[in-house]
């Protein structure tokens, strides 16, 4: 076995800052924003923030290898938000900070497995956790919120996407058999890539019916 994801949940509930206004009966417009954390951490950071153009590298896990186990590595994946919310007439603007991370100290991998096939695994399950970030800003443009428990209901949504991730990241494991099943592999990197390229929208939900497979790299 090449790989588990062992994922970790930060829950980081907005209050929101209101701008007093009179209190009134009309429709509320909702604007709802969406901004992500993706600059490089700062030099000895424990945090690695997603980014497409920077992969996952072996020197990332830095965690002592688990004495007991299948798994060969163990990427530590999650994602978070943190947001604010400003009342200004009758528009209610909410921005939402988003954060997808992997945790270096939390991540670890056995000195036989460092090789590309097996970092490909695992930069898959970080690809997994980014999918699962789209699909959750997809269900909150597609969510009705109003001005009195938006946050609420942002807050559910967040649960529900986390459950989403860790039911995915499973699925890949076991239909991957940890990365020991390549051609599995394979289509569970072609169904993340369309997904990434389609605002989180998997093939299936696209209707396509099947996918060119091409070699792992």
């Amino acid at each position: 076995m090449l790989s588990a994801a062992t994922i970790l949940s930060f829950l980081l509930l907005s209050h929101g800052h209101k701008k007093p206004c009179p209190e009134t009966r009309h429709f509320t417009v909702i604007q709802l924003n969406f901004e992500e954390k993706q600059a490089p951490a700062p030099p000895g950071s424990d945090t690695i923030y997603y980014d497409f153009e920077r992969k996952l590298q072996w020197e990332d896990f830095l965690a002592k290898p688990s004495p007991n186990g299948p798994s060969a590595a163990v990427s530590y994946t999650s994602f978070a938000y943190e947001g604010n919310s400003n009342l200004v007439n009758d528009t209610l603007r909410i921005t939402l900070r988003l954060q997808v991370f992997f945790i270096k100290s939390a991540s670890w991998v056995r000195p036989e497995a460092r090789n590309s096939y097996a970092l490909a695994h695992e930069q898959l399950h970080f690809d997994i956790t980014r999918l699962v970030v789209e699909r959750f800003k997809q269900k909150l443009r597609q969510t009705a919120l109003n001005r009195d428990d938006y946050d609420s209901i942002i807050q559910y949504q967040y649960l529900q996407s986390f459950r989403e991730m860790n039911r995915l990241q499973y699925r890949f494991d076991q239909e991957t058999h940890h990365g020991l099943n390549a051609v599995e592999q394979i289509r569970w990197r072609d169904r993340v890539n369309v997904g990434l390229k389609n605002n989180g929208v998997l093939p299936e939900e696209l209707g396509i019916e099947g996918i060119n497979f091409t070699p792992i790299q």
